[in-house]
């Protein structure tokens, strides 16, 4: 039987192309939906509310922004099933309360889907591990014009796993504009391009003083943050309740 998907955010960019790879599986089906927008004519009913979700349905994937969250956690409460959160810019409010219901349900979190940003982050940290303190540390990321936060949520993932792999070390600079002084021994810049129809481009930057080492990965397309997001929901189905991670996914 195939595990049966509500998509939060359906009607959105990823969740047009999540609906549109959902329909050649053979294991995964999306029976129902949530979006504001009703631009989109889809095959399963969509509703304004997650909440008001009357479809039974196995698991959760949701690729919207954080105004939609709320209405999202509701449905979670109410229904303790398993949800893969894709949405990013969270704030710390909103990251406490998915702990919070990972007391009763299988919640998996990313900011990025994409196996190759994955293993970016796994080289990243071997290369800090070695490289830090000889070596500055910046992470440049580029998107399309109609991103809306900035730093990324992929760029911040990166350096979050960065700074706990140096024993939280590391203190973010976003803006050297208004700072006329030299770069900090502890700073890890982090720079956003913002731009015609980027995807996500990421690049993790190790400077010394006779080299320069560059980690770096671009999505070609978005099916592959879509197809990352359909694996995760096929994983968390029927897993017991807990925070996951891309790691316990790929390990």
């Amino acid at each position: 039987m195939a595990i049966r998907v509500f998509l939060n955010g359906c009607n959105g960019r990823m969740g047009q192309v999540i609906s549109g790879l959902a329909k050649d599986s053979q294991d995964l089906e999306i029976v129902a939906g949530s979006d504001l927008s009703q631009a989109v004519v889809q095959p399963f009913p969509v509703f304004a509310r997650a909440q008001d979700c009357d479809v039974a349905f196995d698991v959760i994937i949701d690729f919207s922004n954080p105004a939609a969250l709320p209405n999202l956690f509701e449905l979670i409460r109410n229904t303790q099933k398993p949800a893969v959160i894709c949405t990013t810019g969270l704030e710390e409010a909103e990251k406490n309360e998915l702990d919070g219901l990972a007391q009763a349900s299988a919640i998996f979190v990313s900011a990025n889907m994409s196996l190759g940003v994955n293993i970016l982050i796994s080289l990243a940290q071997k290369a800090a591990a070695i490289l830090y303190p000889d070596f500055d540390i910046e992470i440049i990321e580029a998107h399309h014009r109609q991103k809306v936060d900035a730093p990324s949520g992929t760029a911040l993932m990166i350096a979050d796993a960065l700074n706990q792999t140096l024993d939280n070390q590391l203190e973010y600079t976003y803006d050297r504009s208004q700072v006329r002084q030299k770069r900090g021994d502890r700073e890890l810049g982090l720079s956003s391009i913002r731009g015609g129809t980027i995807v996500g481009e990421h690049t993790v930057l190790f400077a010394g003083g006779e080299e320069t080492i560059s980690i770096h990965h671009s999505a070609q397309s978005r099916n592959v943050f879509a197809r990352g997001a359909l694996a995760a929901a096929r994983f968390l189905a029927g897993k017991p309740a807990g925070r996951y991670e891309m790691k316990d996914l790929i390990n």
